[in-house]
């Protein structure tokens, strides 16, 4: 190959799949913030072991947070088939996938904001509030997070940055988001399910 080939030949625009350094970057910010759920969960089932009397003022309603628990496993499908239709070369594809997800994602922050507001007790009531608002405080804080990351490659996407071959961000966005919705489930479980076993 002579030097005017090697001028001509297009440069590569990001990663190339999806085992980008990022995808490993992204599993190590994971990694630290399943951490910091972990010990939040913690010190919500150890406050509760140490409380005298009853440590859930009452029982949770699950009118708001079932429904809502159920529009973000939704959008981790949805995201998961946007994803899949880039890697197939479908751009449109990812963009109702990206878009449908972003949409659910703005309605569990209105319904937890809801949820919010409904609740008995503020923030500074007593131990087990301070636990319940801090921790899903710090869920919705990544939720945001993830809706942001989510509007950025949906606005890449519509520039045409994405093509069956290279689509590692995408790959990487949705990781966190999935992993959002993981920990919503054990926060779900946690302060809304296994009060009811008690």
């Amino acid at each position: 190959m002579n030097v005017a080939q090697l001028v001509t030949k297009p440069l590569p625009v990001g990663s190339v799949d999806h085992r980008a350094s990022g995808w490993w970057g992204m599993w190590c910010l994971i990694a630290t913030e399943a951490a910091l759920f972990a010990y939040l969960l913690f010190s919500y089932f150890y406050l509760g072991s140490q409380a005298h009397g009853h440590w859930v003022p009452e029982l949770p309603k699950l009118a708001l947070a079932l429904p809502n628990t159920f529009i973000l496993i939704a959008s981790s499908f949805i995201l998961r088939w946007g994803e899949n239709g880039i890697r197939c070369g479908k751009q449109n594809r990812l963009v109702w996938g990206l878009g449908g997800t972003i949409v659910l994602g703005i309605v569990f922050v209105g319904m937890q904001v809801l949820e919010w507001h409904n609740k008995p007790f503020a923030w500074s009531t007593d131990a087990y509030a301070s636990s319940y608002f801090v921790t899903t405080g710090f869920h919705m804080m990544h939720v945001i997070g993830g809706l942001l990351v989510l509007g950025v490659l949906l606005l890449w996407t519509t520039f045409g940055m994405f093509n069956a071959k290279r689509y590692a961000a995408v790959s990487i966005g949705s990781l966190y988001w999935h992993f959002v919705d993981v920990v919503w489930l054990a926060v779900f479980t946690s302060f809304y399910l296994l009060p009811y076993l008690h």
